[in-house]
């Protein structure tokens, strides 16, 4: 090995992500304004790397190279976790509400990508660096950009795991910082108060006091544990084959999108014949496999490319906060009827359109805590946020990347 090159194997890689997500989460609990912004432990410990990669670059002239196998399994087994949590039946029970959010969230998703690209163009850029910085970054989240990067990288755009991670940081940072104070101003500017609840309560079940766990409850674990991991891998395997089927149509899918569909089919037959599947292990599991992912990603981020771009990462992510603010008030809020489950929800929308999930769902915790509950608004990003949004985005942008402006056959990716 020379002595200017340093590679890791898989096994020390997965060694290096496990101590930096373990240091992450240490800091952020130290640390409260990580916690108010809700900042990924994941991008907490792998920048910490990051940087000490870098150090050694620039003060040794050494570069480092991890392993990437893992990395790339993980990605498939988070996706295929979303996938198998998309339970049909439980869309359609959100109602005529739930069909104007997920609608309007994918208009969100077609003008962040027309964001994302103006910026990319106006900077000499591919438009495909304009995807990994609109809807990729800001409704996926650090996940789904460098899911995308990778996909970027394979057909020639060398930069786009640096412009995935700085746009997807950015991101989390401002999704937390104005998706709460825009909806406490919301419900002010519009006087809004919470339905008043009912004055009784009727409970279906008498509460039952918890008996410790037994040898049989152990078992009835691993044994949901075994089938998790079956079902995933089953998943995994079927999108491999879908992905190879896509291909000799002439039709081009991401790896991560092929498994998400399968678990996608998967769940639902499942559900159609009526048997059983726990679902705790998997969104667990799916947990684990997002935060080992992100952490092994984002540890390998050339941080001088990502200082190189910040410039043009600040313009975007200002043109896509007023985007998003626009259409949360003008379009979602009116057309769920301006009262305060609606403010809520706007408050939902704009966490995940500018962040993530958990962002959203911090925001409307906190926003419920000061001004009352709103039942409605969760169920309602729970249903979108949990599954649409994550496969709607990856048509969106997989309908951009069919556009001409793109022209992927230069890049190679037809052969991808």
């Amino acid at each position: 090995m020379a002595a200017d090159h340093v590679e890791f194997s898989e096994l020390a890689t997965l060694i290096i992500g496990l101590i930096a997500l373990v240091a992450g989460t240490r800091i952020r609990q130290m640390v409260p304004a990580l916690k108010r912004i809700d900042m990924p432990n994941a991008v907490i410990g792998a920048m910490i790397v990051a940087l000490l990669v870098l150090l050694a670059q620039v003060m040794f002239g050494t570069e480092v190279a991890f392993g990437t196998k893992l990395r790339d399994l993980l990605l498939l087994v988070f996706f295929t976790t979303i996938g198998l949590s998309a339970k049909l039946k439980a869309l359609r029970a959100g109602g005529r509400p739930l069909v104007i959010l997920c609608a309007v969230t994918v208009l969100l998703l077609v003008c962040q990508n027309l964001v994302g690209i103006g910026v990319a163009t106006a900077w000499g850029a591919h438009p495909f660096y304009g995807l990994l910085a609109g809807s990729l970054s800001f409704v996926g989240g650090p996940g789904t950009a460098l899911a995308w990067a990778k996909e970027a990288e394979a057909v020639g755009l060398q930069n786009a795991q640096a412009v995935g991670a700085g746009a997807a940081t950015l991101a989390v940072i401002t999704g937390a910082l104005v998706s709460g104070p825009i909806t406490g101003w919301l419900i002010g500017r519009h006087k809004l108060s919470p339905v008043a609840p009912p004055q009784t309560e009727v409970s279906f079940a008498e509460p039952q006091k918890e008996a410790p766990a037994t040898v049989q409850e152990d078992r009835g674990n691993l044994e949901s544990i075994l089938a998790t991991i079956l079902i995933v891998a089953v998943s995994v395997l079927l999108g491999d084959k879908l992905n190879s089927w896509a291909k000799d149509a002439g039709l081009l899918l991401p790896g991560f999108l092929s498994a998400m569909l399968a678990g996608v089919f998967l769940t639902n037959l499942v559900d159609w014949t009526r048997i059983r599947l726990d679902f705790e292990p998997i969104q667990k599991g799916g947990e684990v496999a997002l935060n080992l992912f992100l952490v092994l990603s984002l540890m390998s981020t050339k941080l001088i490319t990502v200082a190189a771009i910040l410039g043009p990462l600040f313009v975007n992510v200002l043109l896509q906060i007023i985007v998003i603010v626009a259409i949360a008030y003008f379009v979602l809020f009116r057309l769920l009827g301006r009262d305060y489950e609606a403010a809520v929800t706007v408050g939902g929308f704009l966490g995940f359109g500018i962040s993530s999930m958990p962002v959203a769902m911090a925001t409307m915790d906190e926003v419920a805590r000061r001004y009352g509950p709103a039942p409605k608004a969760f169920l309602l990003i729970t249903l979108a946020g949990s599954f649409f949004v994550d496969l709607a985005n990856a048509l969106v942008a997989k309908a951009f990347l069919a556009l001409p402006l793109f022209d992927m056959k230069a890049l190679g990716i037809a052969g991808h």
